[in-house]
């Protein structure tokens, strides 16, 4: 390992790049996307496909991505595929970078679309190891540098004291600013309207209720339970986004206030957790969270398995949820929380994504069940 500064470029041409982690351990390899130094979380997903969907998903802001397969960019890129306006990760690790991807839908590379996104990348380091040394240790703090020269040890101390951006409001830097209205499909309305609280949207979630004849009505994290109530909603919808549910004050008040109305709710990964705490219940940090799409889910009370697209960082803490509430999907891989569900009312929540993008469609189905509990509350 080199010590001290490193040229911008290598002989070949290629630009060096560094991460380096809260503990001071150092990551060598090249530099692609944009030029510059990033800092967060850094979380690792197993997904091998995927790759756009996973970077525009809001879930990850404030986190730099470490895909786990060995081969990312390989289709290009393609904007029908992402899931929100643009890249939301800080910054992002990959073992190979394709330069030359092979699809009739690619628009650009992967180098092209992270350079005019802003968004610094690492590749050619081991990302096998990195994960096994996330997976004993827990999530990390890290910086990622790959622009002009680089001072190692100037990079280890400011890695000392990088701020946790959990301890931020993540969702305010990723939610919408206005009201977004999303008209069902034609000729299939049912006459229902679902109020769609942003946390962080991936945009599947609308498609999959528009699609079903629902009309959506998409509104900021912390809009008050009044303006909520302004729309006459049928049911409403909490989505998934990033950072800790508990920093997230406004809308548990505004969830907890609807669940009075007795009014059909269905929360999607940050979603259930900010269920959890309107409902009076708690929740806690992972070692290193959930981030895949193969995560096998256990409804319980059956025999039942699914498996699940998940992102999450944060569980329900199943031993402080409040009378009336049950479990009602649980981790097969660790024993964790993967939904809630209200034994007599309306109310229900999943921790992994039944509207997927990308991967499995096994639970898409719970998007009908909450539109026949808005039906037969009607």
């Amino acid at each position: 390992m080199k010590v001290g500064f490193i040229a911008k470029e290598s002989e070949s041409g290629e630009r060096r790049a560094l991460l380096v982690l809260e503990d001071g351990s150092v990551w060598e390899g090249s530099g692609f996307g944009a030029e510059g130094k990033a800092s967060g979380e850094v979380v690792f997903n197993t997904g091998m496909v995927g790759y756009p969907e996973a970077i525009t998903d809001p879930s990850y802001k404030g986190q730099i991505l470490c895909q786990t397969y060995p081969l990312i960019g390989n289709y290009g890129v393609n904007p029908s595929s992402f899931e929100s306006d643009g890249p939301k990760i800080t910054a992002y690790i990959v073992y190979e970078n394709c330069l030359k991807p092979s699809h009739n839908s690619s628009s650009k590379t992967l180098d092209a679309w992270l350079k005019e996104s802003n968004v610094p990348g690492i590749y050619g380091i081991d990302t096998r190891a990195l994960t096994k040394k996330l997976r004993v240790h827990g999530v990390m703090l890290g910086i990622l540098q790959n622009d002009g020269n680089i001072d190692i040890e100037k990079l280890k101390q400011e890695a000392k004291g990088i701020p946790d951006p959990n301890r931020t409001e993540l969702v305010e830097q990723v939610t919408t600013k206005d009201v977004i209205v999303h008209k069902p499909e034609n000729g299939k309305e049912k006459g229902l309207k679902v109020v769609l609280i942003d946390c962080g949207a991936k945009r599947n979630i609308a498609r999959c209720l528009t699609k079903r004849g629902v009309e959506v009505v998409q509104v900021p994290a912390s809009t008050p339970i009044d303006r909520i109530m302004s729309y006459k909603p049928d049911g409403l919808m909490i989505s998934n986004g990033p950072g800790d549910p508990k920093m997230n004050t406004k809308t548990i008040e505004s969830v907890r206030a609807f669940m009075e109305y007795n009014i059909p709710v269905f929360g999607i990964c940050l979603g259930n957790q900010l269920l959890a705490l309107a409902a009076g219940g708690d929740t806690y940090k992972l070692k290193f969270g959930h981030r895949s799409q193969n995560q096998p889910c256990l409804e319980s009370g059956t025999s039942r398995c699914y498996i699940t697209s998940q992102n999450h960082g944060f569980a329900v803490d199943v031993a402080k949820l409040p009378a009336g509430w049950r479990p009602w999907f649980t981790n097969l891989n660790d024993g964790t929380n993967e939904g809630i569900i209200h034994e007599s009312r309306p109310f229900m929540s999943v921790q992994f994504h039944p509207e997927a993008c990308p991967g499995p469609v096994d639970t898409e189905f719970l998007f009908d069940r909450f539109i026949k509990n808005m039906r037969e509350n009607k």
